[in-house]
């Protein structure tokens, strides 16, 4: 995904969705939002699910501030005691250290997944406790780059297309997940365009 591609995406999805002209007629075209691919990453987006961005941003740079270089090495010296004062839930400790195993073991070899489909990113990321959709989906969009994601389950999303729409009932998961089959092959950039708009309607970057 460059931005010259992105585009060419956003030329071919306004004309299956015209609601997204005004988004870029509004608020200028989204961001990427690019992450680097690997373990740090992955951490800040399990770190990210189900809390806000900013608190999840918050933890994330006191980690580092903890570690330096994150790495699955160092990410396991720090104790639960270490992590909770961080912003790490229990439930968060336990995902993230399985992470951290499971590259250090080489269950999961981050550095093969670029030769991979995005179905088959996803079943490697997923084998791992606490690693879903969700994370796997993120994962694929931001550090990837792939341009064909859905994140099913995102609230945002919903949220923002609801907005969009100015229908007076969020969509769920399903139905957003069917709406978002007629933007293939480029539901990457359509959520990026959602996301833009849900983050510009209430003054916050992203």
């Amino acid at each position: 995904m460059t931005e010259e591609v992105q585009q060419l995406a956003i030329g071919e999805l306004v004309q299956k969705e015209p609601a997204f002209q005004a988004v870029v007629d509004r608020f200028g075209s989204p961001p990427l939002w690019e992450r680097e691919a690997g373990f740090p990453t992955l951490v800040r987006i399990i770190l990210e699910q189900q809390v806000s961005l900013a608190s999840a941003r918050a933890a994330f740079e006191r980690l580092l501030v903890s570690v330096g270089d994150l790495t699955p090495e160092r990410f396991l010296q720090l104790d639960d005691d270490a992590l909770k004062t961080i912003g790490f839930s229990r439930q968060k400790t336990r995902y993230s250290r399985a992470l951290a195993k499971s590259v250090l073991d080489r269950t999961l070899v981050l550095e093969t997944l670029a030769g991979l489909s995005d179905d088959e990113v996803r079943k490697e990321l997923t084998a791992i406790k606490g690693v879903g959709t969700w994370t796997a989906n993120i994962y694929l969009l931001m550090a990837m780059q792939r341009p064909d994601v859905w994140p099913r389950g995102d609230i945002a999303l919903a949220s923002a297309y609801q907005k969009l729409k100015g229908w007076a009932v969020r969509p769920d998961n399903e139905t957003m997940e069917q709406i978002g089959e007629v933007w293939s092959p480029w539901r990457s950039v359509a959520a990026r365009l959602l996301w833009h708009f849900y983050l510009s309607e209430r003054g916050r970057s992203g």
